[in-house]
């Protein structure tokens, strides 16, 4: 199974992905000047994948999540694993119930749990504190953030 963010998509001769019809997970993720949090994300699907398949975008709790009390977390990736881990709830879980901070929470699930099912991919988080969080454990992934009066911060791969 391929993601779109997989290096291995992406250099073969014979890409499955077709650089035309390319989509993949839009995620946002947000702090307001009151202390609400929010999260949202949309994606495109998953190459090749089976009909009838739903994702982890539309699952409370899996691929996208939201507690004024702890953190907003949008997800992309191979949306089985997600759904399994229960990934955005359990960063929100470890954070509330075992102390842990946002970016303690974001590792364990996306570098031990998520990568021990066998899944690809990362995750976009923000807490109650503006602290932000960016894990992946894919080649890449598309990321940025921006805070008012700062400028924005881009990147695709690790060293950027």
């Amino acid at each position: 199974m391929l993601l779109d963010h997989d290096g291995a998509a992406q250099h073969q001769d014979d890409d499955p992905l077709d650089p035309d019809r390319k989509f993949g997970t839009v995620g946002a993720v947000a702090l307001d000047a009151n202390g609400n949090l929010a999260a949202a994300t949309s994606t495109g699907g998953m190459t090749n994948k089976q009909a009838g398949r739903v994702g982890d975008s539309p699952l409370a709790g899996a691929g996208c999540y939201a507690d004024n009390e702890s953190v907003a977390v949008s997800c992309t990736g191979t949306g089985e694993v997600f759904i399994r881990t229960l990934a955005a709830y359990d960063i929100a879980a470890q954070m509330r119930y075992g102390g842990r901070s946002l970016q303690q929470a974001s590792v364990n699930v996306i570098h031990d749990k998520v990568l021990e099912l066998g899944g690809s991919g990362g995750l976009i988080a923000i807490d109650r504190a503006g602290n932000v969080a960016l894990p992946f454990n894919s080649e890449g992934m598309y990321r940025g953030f921006a805070r008012v009066g700062e400028p924005a911060e881009v990147a695709i791969y690790r060293e950027s």
